[in-house]
């Protein structure tokens, strides 16, 4: 998730996906405890205990479901230091580590590190949400149970694929600067890519897993981190990746703020707009009937006929106005008079707050399916987020229990899950920061690098058809666009909290690094 922006069959004998071949692995006849091994965490539950890159990592064994059979794992807590040119730390990076146990050569077994975005959000969205060995309990849909909150076995890791690294960047989860270091030179493009690359080096350096298959995943803005983090890995240390996975994010801020000149998110969030109409019945009879049809429309209108009104800008005539405004409507949902009034530009933020008026409900940004309640009924834009507010407390929750109860790792500091890195130091200079060219230069020296991009068609923080502009205009060589693959999920920006999507996105990703 992001707070700004702004996100994977054995039972009959067959052989398990991911399974090293001639593996002798066994499924156990029961699921064993987790134990604490002897490289325990120092410092005792009285008083203040505060890790430091110096202390050795705790690390537990426990095994998890997958595919019908138990597989072992070792999951890895740790601080691990950024350093300067002279070797000395300038901060501590906290980060989980999962280790598939069964393997023959685990030097070479695939390894994928995530992170999510904000900028300021810790990796417990993905950690958490299904992508690691447990998940967040919530509802089927996505939806918040009522608390307490609790965790379950996620059968839908991607655990039996790939070894998984997830990665909290400086002042989120317990990633600190050193005593005397300036928190606001990680508070930026540059600084936090650089930072990225650096524990990624040194933790591939420490863990022995060079000669790993390697891949990045980042969720919303750290789609943007990762795009730029793999032009970084590969420019500065010579470390080509195999993939790069690219979930409910952007490239290109052209494509999500809009200014002066500047239509495209109009644009773009058009279909978004029109999948969240079509999932609370607000589209007409034709449309509603077919989800597909009525994006195919949206794309087409958005593309052409709309795209070239927004253009011509105040030169349009009252009745072409009229004429687009009744198109959008049948689009949105929304009254013809109401997009009129602003300018035949439907803000996100008034969508989420006009679609569901007369049902006395708001509906949710990072996730539109999701609805709730706000007294206001008379502002402009809704008062808060309930797809967001559904999410964050079960998330907290989560990992506060999970890591000094499960993974046994003794910390006193607060878990940031988001924290304040304001401002944030973009790269660009009068114009939209973007990331563009770097994934671009990236791709074409590496020409097996593979991307994969996961939308939400629900997602109204980073609607998908922004990257996919953003991806079609890349500078690249028509023999390596096949390189680039999507998968599209039915739910919002964390898609993996709608059950339906995690079993999907669990295939997606294990056919990827495969």
């Amino acid at each position: 998730m992001a707070a700004a922006c702004l996100a994977l069959t054995a039972a009959n004998g067959a052989e398990e996906p991911g399974a090293p071949k001639g593996s002798d692995e066994a499924k156990p006849a029961e699921k064993p405890k987790a134990v604490k091994s002897d490289k325990a965490e120092g410092g005792g539950k009285n008083g203040v205990t505060v890790p430091d890159v110096a202390s050795e990592p705790v690390v537990i064994t426990n095994t998890v479901e997958l595919s019908g059979r138990f597989i072992a794992y070792t999951a890895e807590t740790g601080m691990l230091p950024l350093l300067k040119s002279d070797g000395v730390p300038r901060a501590a990076v906290f980060y989980t580590a999962y280790k598939r146990l069964d393997t023959t050569n685990a030097s070479q077994r695939p390894l994928m590190f995530f992170f999510n975005g904000g900028p300021g959000s810790s990796s417990v969205w993905l950690h958490l949400g299904g992508l690691g060995p447990r998940r967040v309990k919530l509802n089927d849909d996505g939806t918040m149970p009522p608390p307490p909150f609790s965790l379950t076995d996620n059968q839908y890791s991607i655990l039996h694929a790939t070894d998984l690294v997830f990665i909290d960047p400086v002042a989120t989860g317990y990633s600190r600067p050193f005593k005397d270091e300036k928190a606001d030179q990680f508070f930026g493009q540059s600084g936090d890519i650089e930072s990225l690359g650096e524990f990624i080096r040194l933790w591939t350096t420490r863990h022995e897993r060079w000669r790993s298959p390697k891949y990045l995943c980042g969720e919303s803005y750290g789609v943007f981190r990762a795009a730029g983090l793999a032009e970084h890995l590969h420019s500065r240390y010579g470390m080509y990746l195999n993939g790069v996975v690219l979930l409910s994010g952007l490239l290109d801020f052209a494509t999500l703020r809009e200014g002066p000149g500047n239509d495209l998110p109009s644009i773009v969030f058009l279909p978004t707009l029109t999948a969240t109409a079509h999932f609370h019945n607000k589209l007409p009879s034709d449309l509603q009937a077919s989800l597909p049809k009525a994006l195919a429309e949206a794309r087409e209108f958005a593309q052409g006929e709309y795209a070239v009104a927004l253009l011509r800008g105040s030169t349009l005539s009252a009745k072409e106005r009229e004429k687009i405004a009744a198109k959008l409507a049948r689009l949105t949902g929304l009254s013809p008079q109401f997009i009129e009034e602003n300018n035949l530009q439907v803000d996100s933020g008034k969508f989420r707050e006009m679609l569901l008026r007369k049902e006395g409900l708001i509906i949710g940004r990072f996730d539109s399916r999701i609805t709730g309640r706000d007294a206001d009924k008379s502002g402009p834009l809704p008062r808060f987020d309930p797809s967001y507010a559904a999410a964050l407390g079960p998330f907290a929750a989560g990992m506060n229990s999970y890591l000094r109860e499960e993974l046994k790792y003794v910390n006193d500091l607060p878990y940031e899950v988001l924290a304040s890195v304001q401002p944030w130091n973009y790269d660009a200079r009068h114009s939209y920061p973007s990331v563009a060219d770097r994934l671009a230069s990236v791709m074409s020296q590496n020409p097996h690098l593979r991307v994969l991009v996961l939308i939400g068609l629900r997602d109204l923080a980073c609607p998908g058809d922004g990257i996919r502009y953003s991806l079609d205009h890349l500078q690249l060589d028509p023999a390596l666009r096949g390189n680039i693959s999507y998968a599209e999920y039915e739910s919002g920006h964390m898609m993996y909290v709608n059950l339906p999507d995690l079993k999907k996105l669990q295939k997606d990703l294990e056919t990827f690094v495969k």
